[in-house]
């Protein structure tokens, strides 16, 4: 008999305290999962997840031997698959009959009722998503096999990369556990995580995915699952395959509600109804409700509930007779590129529209698709004559999803971007590192007539009070105006005769525009609305100019010396000068009285010349307007972003984001009592 020493007990002991301690963090784990996934109430922070998650990690790192399959640190820890291994499904993984209309769901329940002789049925219902078929083979709580539906009978092994998925529970919850448990659902991605993977896929220069459906499918059949770990994959169960157990549930909502208890999503979206009616209804609820849903969906399942009523109505072929999904309309179809044109919105922003052959999708006819910009449409390369794939989501405009390359007739030709704006024939402009051309007419630009007057009557600009949003779409929507200096023409009865106006409104009015006639430079530059140029820059350039003349003579260069001014900023103020149109405006308001002071320019003799400040936080002795009007009085030029040209950050109470760059780049900060020091010792 072989003797244990003192310090080989020891070192048993601790073997055996360091595997009760994994075996506590991964049942610790698998619960906080279970909170989080399926009971969509996580008990804990991220951060106290992830130092859970981290110290098991180092546990098993340190003791290797006690690593098992369904620890939760082995979601991802295999070498890439040359194939997949076929699966045979043991209960075939059966489709559904489909309904289109209501009329097919009523003669469903009639087929239901005369089979079980039953006048009153009960139904499970929920959303059928559009994802993959997935049979996951649980033997004594634990993950050992996924298949693929496949066609049925055979599928194929994705254990390694459903493993990957935060979701599916690698070992289940509960002491009832059957010793065999086939579970089935459904793996789909959410819109949110197929925007983000078709954003990094564009960034890689990789293909991108048509669908979330397209997306989840070619995820789950990556051979590396370290690929399948990076893309953001859900489950839902919905049924059952191989099951030990002989005492199951009753009812179909019953055998989910015992699925959930084992750490197993089910759709939140379940409902018991009492009749066929009740199923319809349920149908609109979520027709109406498709867009908030947070993953496609392409119809509604109606289930009989009783367990007992499914084994009577049996199967036909490939389909239950329990069971039917009534779909929705679909949000895809297949049309052609009529003609591409050029759309001119309110800001100016020029956006590629393809005109299509009319295609009903989602119960709409679609005649047109946006293409959003030149980047988007070079991407996809849309060209007129092409075949392609236009989705349709609730009211939001419909997009090209792709374009059937193996359709393209011969002799197209790749559409570009116009240089001149089609509506007012104004150059169009492009910021750098923005993907949307501009129109640079914005004075004249009949699309942009109605932001332009609004600007330009605004508090800030030429302050005419009483000319609202409201008579601003009545002077466009009539023809009233073709530009902003019309506004001054217009007579006392034009204006009396737009709706909810009268001869002492239209009165008060004019007297509004006599008095915004009388303006600064600074202001009157703010108020033509030239891109970028906002109350901080237009007063910089009065300061620097003097006068308006000068200004429209200045090159990028001259404009690129003053400080806070760059080279896009630049690139607007001279494009937008050298415009006939602009050009024109400007006279015309000038001749119809508009006036301010000029004079030649004295910044230098100001005592903060030269100086940039930032204001952050909220002032007690003064608004930030009237700070903002103070610095500049005395020369000083007022950002609105920290930045290394920056020399004072103002900080009042509950400064935020910006006193915290102030800080990182070591600029001077002046508290509010320091500021008003300032002040009084300059002014």
């Amino acid at each position: 008999m072989h003797s244990i020493t003192v310090s080989s007990l020891g070192f048993i002991m601790s073997q055996h305290i360091i595997h009760q301690k994994i075996i506590q963090l991964r049942a610790e784990i698998n619960q906080h999962n279970y909170h989080y996934y399926v009971l969509d109430n996580p008990q804990i922070p991220d951060s106290e997840y992830d130092r859970l998650l981290r110290e098991l990690q180092m546990l098993e790192a340190q003791h290797p031997e006690l690593i098992t399959s369904d620890s939760p640190t082995q979601r991802v820890g295999a070498a890439p698959l040359n194939k997949f291994a076929e699966v045979s499904h043991n209960i075939p993984m059966l489709s559904l009959a489909n309904a289109f209309e209501a009329d097919e769901v009523y003669e469903f329940e009639r087929r239901i009722k005369n089979k079980l002789e039953q006048t009153h049925i009960e139904y499970a219902v929920e959303p059928k998503i559009d994802g993959l078929a997935i049979n996951l083979r649980y033997e004594k709580g634990v993950l050992i096999q996924a298949a693929t539906r496949g066609d049925g009978r055979q599928g194929e092994d994705v254990t390694l990369n459903i493993r990957t998925i935060p979701s599916i529970p690698l070992r289940l919850n509960g002491d009832e556990i059957p010793e065999l448990l086939e579970v089935r659902g459904e793996v789909f991605m959410t819109k949110i995580g197929f925007e983000q993977l078709n954003q990094r896929q564009i960034q890689q220069q990789e293909k991108i995915f048509a669908n979330p459906r397209n997306a989840a499918a070619g995820s789950l059949r990556q051979l590396d699952p370290k690929i399948t770990a990076t893309r953001s994959l859900e489950f839902t169960c919905y049924g059952l395959g191989s099951v030990s157990e002989e005492n199951l549930p009753q009812n179909y909502s019953d055998i989910l509600y015992w699925l959930q208890g084992f750490g197993l999503p089910i759709s939140r979206y379940l409902q018991v109804v009492d009749n066929v009616q009740a199923c319809l209804e349920y149908y609109q609820q979520l027709l109406t409700q498709r867009e908030n849903i947070p993953f496609d969906i392409d119809g509604v399942v109606y289930k009989v509930n009783p367990i007992a009523w499914q084994e009577a109505l049996g199967y036909i072929s490939r389909a239950p007779r329990w069971a039917l999904a009534h779909k929705l309309p679909s949000q895809e179809a297949l049309t052609q590129v009529v003609n591409i044109e050029i759309q001119v919105g309110r800001t100016g922003a020029l956006t590629p529209v393809a005109r299509l052959a009319p295609v009903v999708v989602g119960g709409a006819t679609l005649t047109n698709a946006t293409l959003h910009n030149q980047d988007e449409i070079r991407r996809k390369d849309v060209r007129v004559g092409d075949s392609v794939i236009v989705r349709r989501a609730g009211d939001v405009i419909p997009e090209i999803v792709s374009v059937m390359l193996e359709k393209r007739p011969e002799n197209t030709v790749m559409f570009t971007m116009p240089t001149h704006c089609p509506v007012c024939d104004s150059t169009v402009v492009q910021a750098e590192g923005e993907a949307v051309i501009r129109c640079s007419g914005g004075l004249f630009c009949a699309a942009q007539r109605k932001q332009a007057i609004e600007h330009f009557a605004s508090r800030k600009a030429m302050n005419i009070e009483g000319l609202g949003e409201k008579l601003v779409d009545q002077l466009v929507a009539g023809n009233y105006v073709e530009n902003v200096a019309d506004i001054y023409t217009l007579s006392a009865t034009q204006w009396a005769n737009l709706d909810r106006m009268g001869n002492k409104s239209a009165n008060n009015l004019l007297k509004s525009l006599e008095k915004s006639k009388s303006t600064t430079l600074s202001h009157f530059l703010y108020a033509l609305g030239i891109r970028e140029v906002g109350e901080s820059t237009a007063h910089l350039l009065a300061q620097q100019f003097g006068n308006l003349e000068k200004l429209m003579q200045a090159n990028k260069e001259s404009l690129q010396a003053i400080p806070e001014i760059g080279t896009v900023i630049a690139k607007n103020i001279v494009t937008f000068f050298s415009q006939t149109h602009n050009q024109t405006v400007i006279s015309q308001l000038q001749s119809l009285g508009i006036h301010w002071q000029t004079h030649e320019p004295q910044v230098s003799d100001l005592p903060l010349t030269g100086k940039i400040f930032v204001l952050t936080g909220t002032l007690n002795n003064m608004t930030r307007d009237e700070a903002k009007l103070r610095l500049q009085t005395l020369g000083a030029m007022v950002s609105g972003s920290i930045s290394k040209k920056t020399t004072y950050a103002v900080a009042g109470e509950k400064a935020g984001s910006k006193l915290e760059k102030a800080h990182a780049l070591d600029i001077k900060i002046l508290n509010e009592v320091d500021f008003l020091v300032l002040l009084e010792k300059l002014q």
